[in-house]
């Protein structure tokens, strides 16, 4: 029996997954449960950093599982140590909190912003100011950080406290900051799940210096953005922003499940004992595997993420069936004439997977994917918008 009958009778309807069981892969390509193949345009909405069955990552993470799995942040480990060492050392950064997902990443944000202000300015100070469009997780408080009333739906109320203006008005972020007293501003400089839309260089200035001047902590969100995607290891540093918090996930652990809020000199000692913590946040084998991942995300590997999304960005530009390309290194909107579920489809009928994001299909390959693979997708994707148009 398909395991896809087993999801469908016990697992809950929370997802409209495609019709595709895939049981195995490697690098870009996977293999479905009747031996067809596919080449991957989504790592699993941009986790698998370096693909499927990486030899590299998979025996750093095979060699912690062999020591110790678990232990809990009663003590010490090393690759938690480690991983946290590197990521300032990358970023300037001095504090990291971990967890395990983007969302709680995201909560962490937030409470060290709201305790900074209310240490700083009083209690009232909370409101946390984020942008229409914007995607920062799924749980009450992360749904009310996002800017996009149809996943408020159904979940009424929300966790109080948190305005949302227009994307790249920069008039409006300092109206809300001044009539809302608020306690930060949370923004992510390419909105993902939004349809893959850039904020522009001016107004990520105008909210670095609105945030410095109003002495409130400037939070940008990594989650989807971080981890060599776009081209350079965070992409805030594309606009020489000095965020004060920085929350990532996503392709950091290379398919296991970690968080992490990385904290600058102005907030890193507002976290104390007993403020906030994780069971499995800093877990050893996770933290294992995202070092072995942030140590190969050098200069040649963001060079070759960069070249990779231009030749994509070169491929579809003008394009038949195309009608524009949005975004940075290899996290890439397209939005098509016909449907882009219709493309994405037809695409995986064809043998190239992708993902959606509002009305357009979004790219998000393994940062390695061999030129042999990006080409034959770029080409498929391209074919099939055409066809559709």
């Amino acid at each position: 029996m398909h395991f896809m009958n087993l999801d469908q009778a016990f697992v809950a309807g929370t997802y409209n997954r495609f019709p595709v069981e895939i049981v195995r892969g490697k690098g870009s390509r996977v293999v479905d449960i009747n031996g067809k193949t596919y080449v991957d345009m989504g790592s699993g909405i941009g986790v698998t950093a370096f693909g499927f069955a990486d030899g590299a990552w998979s025996a750093a993470v095979t060699e912690q599982l062999g020591k110790v799995q678990h232990t809990s942040n009663l003590y010490y480990t090393e690759p938690c140590a480690q991983l946290a060492r590197l990521l300032c050392e990358k970023t300037g950064m001095k504090k990291v909190f971990f967890s395990n997902s983007g969302a709680e990443a995201n909560e962490c944000a937030i409470k060290i912003a709201r305790k900074y202000s209310a240490e700083k300015k009083g209690s009232g100070y909370f409101t946390i100011v984020t942008l229409v469009n914007s995607f920062h997780g799924r749980t009450l408080t992360t749904l009310a950080a996002t800017g996009q009333d149809h996943f408020h739906r159904n979940f009424q109320p929300l966790t109080p406290g948190f305005v949302h203006v227009e994307a790249n008005n920069a008039e409006a972020l300092a109206k809300a900051v001044a009539e809302h007293k608020a306690a930060g501003i949370l923004l992510e400089c390419i909105q993902g799940e939004g349809g893959v839309n850039p904020l522009t260089p001016g107004f990520l200035a105008a909210a670095g210096a609105l945030a410095k001047e109003k002495d409130i902590p400037l939070m940008i969100d990594e989650v989807q953005t971080g981890n060599g995607r776009t081209g350079k290891l965070y992409s805030y540093m594309h606009f020489g922003l000095s965020p004060d918090i920085v929350s990532t996930a996503k392709g950091l652990g290379g398919g296991l499940p970690i968080g992490a809020t990385l904290m600058s000199e102005k907030v890193h000692e507002v976290l104390r004992p007993g403020d906030h913590g994780s069971t499995f946040g800093g877990n050893p084998v996770c933290c294992a595997g995202a070092l072995n991942i942030l140590q190969r995300l050098d200069d040649e590997l963001l060079a070759s993420v960069r070249s990779k999304g231009k030749y994509l960005m070169d491929t579809f530009s003008g394009a038949p069936g195309v009608e524009s390309v949005t975004g940075m290194g290899l996290m890439l909107g397209l939005k098509t004439t016909a449907p882009a579920g219709d493309v994405v489809r037809a695409c995986m009928e064809k043998g190239v997977l992708c993902l959606t994001a509002k009305d357009k299909i979004r790219l998000l390959p393994a940062l390695n994917i061999p030129m042999e693979d990006l080409r034959w997708a770029a080409e498929i994707i391209k074919e099939t918008a055409k066809e559709l148009a």
